[in-house]
């Protein structure tokens, strides 16, 4: 009984300590966990993330581009870029002599992304699937996932190559736009980037909670672009392009097709050009979108803006006429035509024909330097268009106070001026329009990635230029230019096209002159007469041998109209092309500009200048010539009379002649020259 009882004693001892002890071992573990908890836990929270943890990032593609009509244009996929952690490499020398051929790189260059050190160092970005599969075979085979690993990345694709390149631009290597619409519209495309951060071992994969978490691509976030240029007339500009650049050896072609009814850009092209997918292969002068970023002095293109001032102020109507004294001198400059021949008596329609530097000389100085300057703002020239691309010029316009007389003359035949071929361009669609000027667009939609519509672009009307009647004639005149005058290259049998071709001098780089045997030809123009859907402006920069408009950039548009006719379904005329410039003048009197009504001749003609009427002898030698009296008359009146004289005729000033260095009546040899200064 004594013995149970001590047993029982001793039991509960033991049982008593063994309980003390486990709860002062309690306690320890107790105030051990709250001292790492409480009093250490930041600390060794840090530590963990440190070792195990891994900030991720994860990337959604950027957004599409398209054409009009949905066709991809750029396109974005998830690709893997290879990495390397420096910490984990044990032999730099054997891994870079591995990895080196695999992703087309020096040994060199991969040992210094491992000198970088730090746990983590980019190798190559955006790897192509090949390159990938052969990288992941060699870390399976050498052991190297300890060191090596992938992460998702977003890569850009251009499936079409050089299509469209200059219009679209190009993307960086951090998902960045740096040229054209990539770089216009970056803030809608761009894919999101979503940064996280998870648990993993070595080779990169979860463990703890973030075996649960989601990681990799989302979803598309971002936005589409659909353009309004339709891919197919983009590559049958490109394709003449090409074909032109084979022939005339130029430095470069811009060609621009444009809706004038809308404002939408239906094609934009350079040459010469890039693929986006290898930018890096090429200069950074290629890069550039010359349609936009590129000034230059339009030539008689020009023209066609000065004459719709002159029938908008009624200076001129189709048949006036004028005395072509083959060249007259302005404030010391002499201006000649193209040939440097005088052609007569011609009627105004004859000078916009055959592109008369003389007669828009005469009436860019009846215009003034304020109304021309004026009207060159009404049809866009001297400010940006605001089209939805980067880099855009604003050309270069005279304030009107600082132009002198020369200034104007030049102005009013397609110099003194600067402007892109998207202002020239746009200023033609305005013409083609009514006279109605509108904003150009290169951005149809842009869609959200549900398929809605973020926003929709629609038809900016910005100013109306000239009056409907005026408009009208204008067009006229343009027709008869194409169908019996300079740009005829530029016809396509059965349609009504109208236009202006230009021939200009290339200004040199340092603005101090001209230089020599340096042109730029163009044609711009619209097409058909009767209601306009294609506006076309071809420009060959310094192209080899024939340098004319007419001769080299009038045909490259016509085989562009032609095609671009097949492709849009438009029906040939079906009234006769051409309309003559007698009817033009029978129903268009003087200070009446309308045309509205005129029926087009079955076959159009040529103008034939007649002699003019041999003045009366008056006992004068053949060889000599009487000085007429020029007071009081304007600088055409003036010019008329002196070829009907048979005297050089040099003009100074503007307004009505004031003076005139021989006195009227005097007897001179024939082709003296008779200096008239005029004042207003």
């Amino acid at each position: 009984m004594e013995k149970t009882k001590k047993d029982r004693a001793f039991l509960q001892g033991r049982t008593t300590r063994l309980v003390m002890a486990l709860l002062i071992l309690m306690g320890i573990v107790v105030f051990r966990y709250g001292w790492l908890q409480l009093v250490q836990g930041s600390e060794l929270s840090e530590r963990m993330r440190w070792q195990v943890g891994h900030d991720y990032s994860v990337q959604s593609p950027r957004g599409a581009i398209v054409d009009r009509n949905g066709r991809e244009l750029a396109v974005s996929t998830m690709t893997k870029s290879l990495f390397v952690d420096p910490n984990h490499v044990e032999n730099p020398k054997e891994l870079a002599r591995d990895l080196a051929p695999l992703v087309g790189k020096t040994e060199e260059e991969i040992l210094e992304d491992i000198a970088v050190g730090g746990g983590f160092s980019w190798v190559k970005r955006r790897l192509e699937q090949s390159e990938y599969e052969a990288i992941r075979a060699l870390i399976r085979k050498k052991g190297y996932a300890v060191c090596l690993g992938f992460r998702d990345e977003a890569k850009r694709y251009y499936p079409n190559d050089v299509l469209a390149a200059n219009l679209l631009g190009f993307v960086g290597t951090d998902d960045k736009g740096l040229d054209g619409i990539e770089q216009a519209l970056d803030k809608y495309i761009k894919g999101e980037v979503t940064e996280s951060f998870i648990y993993a071992d070595t080779r990169e994969r979860p463990i703890l909670e973030s075996i649960f978490a989601q990681h990799g691509y989302q979803g598309d976030r971002c936005k589409t672009i659909q353009l309004t240029i339709d891919s197919a007339i983009q590559f049958i500009v490109e394709q003449e392009l090409d074909r032109a650049m084979a022939e005339n050896s130029p430095v470069a072609i811009t060609c621009i097709a444009m809706d004038p009814r809308t404002g939408e850009i239906l094609a934009m092209a350079c040459r010469p050009t890039y693929n986006p997918n290898k930018f890096w292969d090429y200069e950074q002068e290629i890069w550039k979108n010359r349609a936009v970023s590129y000034i230059y002095e339009p030539g008689s293109t020009f023209k066609a803006v000065v004459a719709g001032a002159a029938l908008q102020e009624g200076i001129v109507s189709p048949n006036q006429i004028f005395v072509d004294p083959g060249y007259v001198t302005v404030s010391g400059k002499r201006i000649q035509n193209w040939n440097g021949l005088s052609f007569g008596t011609v009627t105004f329609a004859d000078v916009v024909k055959q592109s008369l530097n003389t007669g828009f000389a005469l009436v860019g100085l009846d215009l003034g330097a304020d109304k021309l300057i004026g009207y060159a703002r009404l049809f866009g020239f001297g400010e940006p268009t605001g089209i939805e691309l980067p880099g855009e010029e604003i050309g270069i316009l005279y304030s009107p106070d600082e132009m002198v007389d020369s200034d104007i003359a030049t102005m009013a035949i397609g110099q003194s001026i600067a402007v892109t071929p998207l202002q020239l361009i746009t200023a033609f669609c305005a013409i083609a329009n009514d006279g109605i000027l509108l904003k150009p667009h290169i951005v149809k939609t842009i869609k959200n990635a549900n398929g809605s519509t973020y926003s929709e672009t629609h038809i900016e009307e910005v100013r109306r230029t000239i009056d409907s009647a005026s408009d009208k004639t204008l067009v006229g005149l343009l027709e008869q230019v194409v169908a019996t005058g300079g740009g005829g290259k530029a016809s396509v049998r059965g349609y009504r096209i109208a236009g202006k071709t230009g021939t200009a001098q290339k200004v040199n780089e340092d603005g101090s002159g001209y230089s020599d045997g340096k042109y730029i030809a163009s044609f711009c123009g619209f097409a058909p007469v009767e209601s306009p859907q294609v506006a076309l402006l071809v420009m060959i920069d310094e192209p080899y041998g024939v340098f004319y408009g007419g001769q080299i950039a009038a045909p490259v548009a016509s085989r562009i109209f032609s095609q671009i006719f097949r492709y849009m379904r438009i029906e040939p005329s079906d009234a006769p092309l051409g309309l003559d410039v007698d009817e033009l003048g029978a129903e268009v009197g003087e200070g009446d500009a309308s045309i509205q009504g005129i029926e087009p001749r079955e076959s159009p003609r040529e103008v034939e200048y007649a002699p003019e009427p041999e003045p009366p002898k008056e006992n004068i030698a053949p060889e000599a010539a009487r000085v007429p009296s020029f007071y009081g008359k304007s600088i055409r009146e003036s010019a008329r009379l002196a070829n009907e004289a048979g005297v050089a005729f040099e003009a100074e000033g503007s307004g009505f002649a004031v003076s005139q260095s021989i006195g009227a009546g005097e007897i001179v040899d024939k082709g003296t020259a008779v200096k008239v200064v005029f004042s207003p």
